[in-house]
């Protein structure tokens, strides 16, 4: 096992002295950082970006060669860590505890220590870890942004509100697979310079507000009624993303419930649970998505767009377009071009 001790005051400082054990180099763009690792010891990258309003994100892409564990001082350093393993899984203590708790793949997680205190992190060996950690340094975030903290729940409120760190807090939630895809989404960004930064910073925003909301449903005792299993649930996020990359397919319920092996009835209900739509409101969702992704990067005209995502009714394409974009296939064509015309 390799232990790494950090004592840092900053997600920068972190970071820095995981590589003093790891090795790798590091290379700055925009205020994004990115730590590159291929050592006896790991494997990958982690990279983080620290914003202006007391939050940063620190992301790791990597497997490690060794078990490691990262014991971390709170005394200069003591963020409220909001963590989501998108793959992998790893562990953590208080400095206090004898057993540690499993941080499984897909679960929000909350956690701060009290100043003085330690964190210990364990990363296990020979497994591709995608751990997303946002942290927020509370005084600051208080300062900077304009927000109404005293909305959260009672729990909530008190660990955003303890700018003395006098207490230890911990959150080991169910599994959430929205999030799954909007941190996947958060990895995927592909603009560069300080539209990327800004696109970051926003999707961030939005993952931290699920992770409250998510702790807000289970400290108001609401749970999602289902039973339907995390691996049945794994399998309605594969199929979604398979309808997203193949929106021309003839999908049934008939043919989707026998390539996945999951009822009709189960089909739907997973449906609901993770995109609040039936799988035939979800097809169709995809397709209007893909539909206007054609008319902005595409020469297609409407007839075209509609045989491409598989719709055989021109008619019926426009009427549920305008139901969902308040505008006309031709109108949202016809404002494209004029946009283009003037910026020539």
């Amino acid at each position: 096992m390799t232990e790494i001790n950090i004592t840092a005051e900053s997600t920068e400082g972190t970071v820095k002295q995981i590589q003093d054990v790891i090795g790798g180099d590091t290379v700055e763009r925009w205020g994004e950082y990115v730590l590159t690792v291929d050592s006896h010891l790991a494997k990958g990258n982690i990279r983080f970006i620290t914003f202006d309003w007391g939050v940063s994100l620190l992301e790791y892409d990597i497997t490690f060669f060794d078990d490691i564990t990262l014991v971390m001082d709170a005394s200069n350093y003591n963020p409220i860590h909001f963590t989501y393993c998108l793959n992998g899984h790893c562990d953590h203590k208080f400095g206090f505890q004898k057993e540690t708790r499993t941080i499984e793949q897909f679960q929000s997680v909350i956690i701060t220590s009290k100043d003085g205190g330690y964190n210990y992190g364990y990363f296990p060996k020979d497994v591709k870890l995608e751990i997303n950690v946002i942290q927020i340094t509370r005084k600051l975030y208080l300062k900077k942004r304009l927000n109404n903290v005293s909305q959260l729940n009672k729990k909530l409120y008190e660990v955003f509100l303890d700018k003395d760190h006098e207490n230890v807090f911990a959150y080991f939630g169910s599994y959430n697979l929205k999030m799954a895809d909007t941190i996947a989404k958060l990895r995927k960004v592909k603009q560069k310079g300080m539209i990327r930064i800004l696109k970051i910073e926003g999707m961030v925003y939005q993952i931290l507000s699920m992770h409250i909301h998510q702790h807000d449903i289970a400290t108001k005792g609401k749970k999602v009624e289902t039973n339907l299993l995390k691996s049945e649930l794994k399998i309605i996020r594969k199929i979604s993303k398979h309808i997203l990359k193949n929106v021309s397919f003839d999908y049934s319920l008939d043919q989707l419930s026998s390539e996945s092996g999951l009822t009709q009835a189960k089909l739907q209900e997973g449906f609901k649970i993770l995109y609040a739509r039936t799988v035939t409101e979800y097809i169709r969702h995809a397709r209007l998505e893909a539909a206007r992704d054609l008319m902005n990067n595409s020469e297609l005209n409407i007839s075209q767009i509609v045989y491409t995502i598989g719709f055989s009714s021109r008619s019926y394409f426009s009427k549920i377009f305008k139901e969902k974009y308040n505008i006309s296939p031709s109108e949202y064509l016809k404002a494209k071009r004029e946009k283009i015309t003037l910026s020539i």
